[in-house]
């Protein structure tokens, strides 16, 4: 066995003595999947801080002091016209002295459910509605930036400095947000924003996924889907709580405040250590969490380190090296497809709900709620069809769901279930495809694979405001477009090798030889234990024993 394939063995068989989800894995990912809480919150935040009511022109003598004046359909009909559904104008007034139709330019809102809003304060409406599309993509815009830059960080300066850093940043701009009173000021703010929310999870999940065990990895990873989908219920359950937009703004924000005692309890990740051939430190890591799992013995750590290597630290490797290498671009440019259509599809359904009727933070809660059930199933399927198979099926059929939810009537009980259930397969697709990602990839570009993935989310994230526009001209538009899109990615999908039961890649070389000739056609569903031993550069079988006491 050649010296090169032999370094991952040894931390393979040490990683292996850890045990899959140990007490001390216990509580670093308790520490790590935190951060997908503040995720959730902070992408949704703008349904309640920045909620759109009811609206209509403001009527001269009759709304005083900016409020609505609760008028029947008679008596509003004198001076609102009507589209062609029968419903009022939200943008258009008939002129009291020429009985002409004209644009308003001051509005009234109906305050029930959203007293306090910055679409309130600055007029998110008709021919100002685009203020508040950009500021979603403003957000999303952050993330994508931060994709960039944080996540190529990550795996050069390491994984828990740039989490930390990212959570100090987050809160202090998710408080400060509140306060602004200048618009291109609260679009910096939330370009911060963007930047370090997701961004922080994301090497979040890589922290996770580099400590975990092949066996526990597909539910810790689906665990931070499931906490992300709480952070939605969180948005709503304080909108409801909190009326007030400044405050409620600050209480979203406070929730970064627990992350920052991350710089003292969260560990940095061992696979990373080792790779860069920081092995003392890696293996310090390792014997504290034997320790802490309750193992009384301890590693021989002048033995373990490889002599030949003790000195030297491995070559650096980039995404750009991804690219390099035939087979590992072309599955990361179907990654990056797969996360643009997967992102596309989620925030197009979760933030185009203003077709959906009644008590909007119901709307909100259930958002999120109906995609926890769906994670359970994701689990339970996971071990068994693998992450391939969970992923198309999901984006097919949540495509389907998208284009038959069209064909009815907007609005409708039938159309609502079909956006509904839409939404939670795509969020079980979601949550299958960062695991996928992360068992793809070597470790060392794992941070900037998964990074470059998420850039390609964000790309469709900052277009997926500007795309809900679309449905002036037509309400059909968008969710045409996000069901033909995620169809074809689900397909495209096929062609990406299982990862299920594998131990992940840890050089680009192993990364190139990884899952090779191994698609849907190839291999139904998920591999044969047999395609794997020969598909995978290191499965467990070929750990050798390692003498660590």
């Amino acid at each position: 066995m050649t010296d090169q394939t032999k370094q991952p063995d040894v931390l393979e068989s040490l990683m292996f003595r850890l045990g899959d989800f140990g007490p001390y894995q216990k509580w670093q990912y308790l520490l790590q999947v935190s951060s997908a809480l503040l995720s959730g919150i902070q992408m949704y935040s703008l349904l309640t801080v920045a909620a759109v009511p009811e609206h209509r022109c403001e009527i001269p003598n009759l709304d005083v002091n900016k409020t609505m004046a609760f008028l029947n359909y008679t008596h509003l009909a004198k001076y609102i016209p009507l589209k062609t559904d029968g419903a009022f104008e939200s943008c258009y007034m008939i002129d009291p002295t020429t009985s002409l139709t004209i644009k308003c330019h001051s509005w009234v809102y109906n305050t029930t459910y959203h007293p306090s809003s910055r679409a309130i304060e600055w007029n998110f409406v008709c021919d100002r509605r685009w203020m508040g599309s950009v500021s979603q993509s403003i957000f999303m815009f952050g993330i994508l930036i931060g994709c960039i830059i944080l996540n190529n960080l990550a795996d050069r300066i390491g994984r828990k400095p740039v989490f930390c850093w990212a959570a100090s940043i987050c809160f202090v701009s998710g408080v400060c947000v509140a306060f602004t009173t200048q618009y291109y000021l609260f679009l910096f703010l939330r370009f911060i924003l963007g930047m370090t929310s997701v961004p922080g999870t994301t090497t979040g999940f890589v922290l996770t996924m580099e400590l975990v065990g092949p066996n526990k990895r597909a539910a810790v990873g689906v665990g931070y889907q499931a906490v992300f989908a709480c952070g939605i219920i969180l948005v709503a359950f304080w909108g409801y709580i909190i009326k007030d937009r400044q405050f409620l703004q600050i209480s979203y924000g406070m929730h970064a405040l627990p992350l920052i005692l991350h710089w003292w309890l969260l560990d940095e990740s061992p696979r990373w250590l080792w790779v860069k051939g920081r092995y003392q430190e890696s293996l310090e890591i390792i014997e504290k969490a034997l320790k802490f799992n309750g193992s009384t013995k301890k590693l021989k750590i002048d033995k373990i380190i490889p002599r030949s290597e003790s000195e030297t630290k491995r070559k650096d490797a980039s995404l750009l090296d991804l690219f390099k290498m035939p087979i590992m671009r072309k599955r990361i440019l179907i990654v990056g497809f797969c996360w643009f259509s997967n992102s596309l599809v989620y925030y197009g359904l979760s933030l185009g709900n203003e077709s959906m009727k009644g008590n909007p933070f119901m709307v909100i809660f259930l958002m999120g709620a109906l995609e926890l059930p769906g994670y359970v199933v994701v689990i339970f399927f996971l071990s068994k069809l693998g992450r391939r198979f969970l992923i198309a099926f999901n984006m097919i059929i949540s495509g389907f769901c998208c284009v038959l939810s069209v064909s009815l009537t907007m609005g409708s009980i039938a159309s609502n279930v079909f956006v509904y259930s839409g939404k939670c397969l795509i969020a079980c697709s979601y949550s299958v495809i960062y695991i996928h990602s992360a068992e793809l990839f070597p470790t060392m570009t794992r941070n900037s694979a998964v990074g470059f993935a998420s850039m390609c989310a964000r790309i469709s994230g900052t277009i997926t405001p500007i795309i809900l526009l679309l449905d002036s001209f037509d309400p059909k538009v968008p969710c045409m477009i996000f069901g033909v899109i995620t169809i074809f990615s689900g397909y495209l999908t096929l062609y990406l090798p299982e990862t299920l039961g594998t131990i992940m890649p840890s050089t680009i070389e192993e990364g190139e030889k990884f899952g090779n000739g191994d698609t849907c056609f190839t291999n139904c569903l998920s591999q044969t234990r047999e395609s794997k031993k020969k598909s995978s550069p290191i499965v467990i079988e070929q750990l050798e024993p390692l003498n660590i006491t």
